[in-house]
């Protein structure tokens, strides 16, 4: 995963749930190289899972605080930047192997889940509404990509246009 993305998760002001899929088992044909870095794959994904439900505590960073942080101003400066809550939600979906049976399972998971959460909400989820909105905006958008005609479009869209025709 991205370190930027890691971090909000970690240090974020939102707390955002997060879920990992881990492949126990690496791709049939894959061995060597591949396969140490399937492990370390694994062991970063428990780790991020344990790290988000532990956290590390500021005085515990400041102990691990590099030896250039030799001033104790320093060193709680750098452990405030280390140090972050924990507590943060996720979940670990574990797959045997990765194959269309499992991929199709991990897919019809997610819809049964969008499903319950739609009905707990009192939403239809598979409405479609919003697609059918974005379906006829395309409709009339596909001329002026063509023409690159922008009169009477919002400035947003007006300027994507522009770009994409530049």
């Amino acid at each position: 995963g991205q370190h930027a993305y890691f971090q909000m998760l970690h240090q974020g002001t939102d707390v955002v749930p997060v879920e990992f899929i881990a492949v126990k088992t690496p791709a049939a044909g894959h061995d060597g190289a591949y396969a140490d870095l399937h492990v370390k794959l694994l062991a970063n994904c428990l780790a991020q899972s344990q790290a988000l439900m532990q956290g590390k505590a500021a005085a515990e960073a400041a102990l691990e605080s590099p030896p250039t942080a030799s001033r104790t101003i320093a060193r709680e400066v750098i452990a405030e930047h280390r140090g972050f809550p924990g507590n943060r939600p996720s979940t670990t979906l574990v797959l045997d192997a990765l194959s269309p049976r499992t991929l199709g399972a991990l897919i019809a998971l997610y819809e049964h889940r969008v499903f319950c959460s739609g009905a707990l909400w009192g939403i239809n989820s598979f409405d479609q509404w919003g697609v059918e909105l974005g379906k006829a905006l395309c409709n009339a958008l596909l001329p002026r990509l063509a023409s690159g005609a922008t009169d009477g479009l919002d400035a947003s869209t007006a300027g994507l246009l522009t770009r994409l025709k530049g």
